[in-house]
């Protein structure tokens, strides 16, 4: 594909976010709750992956692979999103930029869009980027960087899938209300779901990176997506709600990695 192709594909998955995210804040304006988003985003990702699919000329295997990959990894990670949503309901983190924009006077819908369904949108179609430029270019076959890559992803997956199966079932123990979880993979890292999430989309980018520069531009996506994670919406955000309801956490954080796995330190 020409440059000028490539940057068409991309503009037109871009437009096509965009006018699904302008869909889905109709649905949040009837629902009066925009919290489903979370479990939708990985879906918009592999939405993206799919449209790219039949439009490109890349090598099969490889279209294939991450097609495969990017769809297990979206499909478990947005059912979980979505059935804690239903379970649990409005997410405060969405319900606290709702009710600042309303005492200024927006709208629901006006702040739905422009604060929450629009970046979302964009950003999935940034932090996608492997799984879109990843399709274009045939050449060279899949190697052993793309097969690298490829099992990057899986244990991704695999490190996110559990660290939430963890998470839920200590939630699901009512004698663990108020404690803190630092036992399985959440005894090597604050955040396994966060960090499986950036094993995923490297990984992806190393399969992407193998076609040559146009794959190795794809990198940031996850460059973008682990600043996000680890200094933007993900940890501190997350880190901050949970010190105010959780006594122990802070000798938790003292001792126990934020990101990446590591032993942890010893009292």
């Amino acid at each position: 594909m020409s440059l000028s192709e490539i940057a068409l594909l991309l503009g037109l998955n871009l437009l096509l976010i965009t006018v699904v995210m302008t869909l889905l804040t109709r649905l949040a304006v009837r629902w009066g709750d925009v919290s489903f988003i979370d479990g939708v985003w990985p879906l918009g990702m592999l939405m993206l992956a799919l449209v790219t699919f039949p439009r490109t000329e890349g090598d099969p295997v490889r279209k294939g692979l991450i097609l495969w990959l990017v769809a297990i990894w979206a499909i478990r990670l947005g059912w979980h999103l979505l059935k804690r949503w239903r379970e649990h309901g409005a997410d405060r983190r969405y319900t606290a930029i709702l009710d600042d924009q309303a005492k200024k006077g927006w709208s629901f819908r006006r702040t739905a869009f422009l604060f929450v369904f629009l970046p979302q949108g964009a950003l999935a179609w940034l932090n996608s980027l492997p799984a879109q430029l990843g399709q274009v270019a045939y050449s060279p076959p899949i190697g052993w960087i793309g097969w690298t890559g490829a099992a990057i992803v899986v244990i991704g997956i695999a490190f996110e899938s559990i660290g939430d199966a963890q998470l839920a079932a200590f939630r699901k123990d009512s004698a663990n209300r108020g404690k803190v979880l630092d036992t399985g993979l959440w005894r090597y890292t604050r955040h396994p779901n966060y960090f499986g999430d950036a094993c995923v989309w490297w990984g992806l980018w190393l399969i992407a990176a193998e076609t040559g520069w146009i794959g190795v531009a794809s990198i940031v996506g996850p460059i973008f997506l682990t600043y996000t994670l680890t200094k933007w919406s993900g940890i501190g955000i997350t880190e901050r709600a949970i010190h105010t309801t959780r006594p122990g956490y802070a000798d938790y954080v003292r001792r126990t990695s934020a990101f990446i796995p590591w032993p942890p330190k010893k009292a």
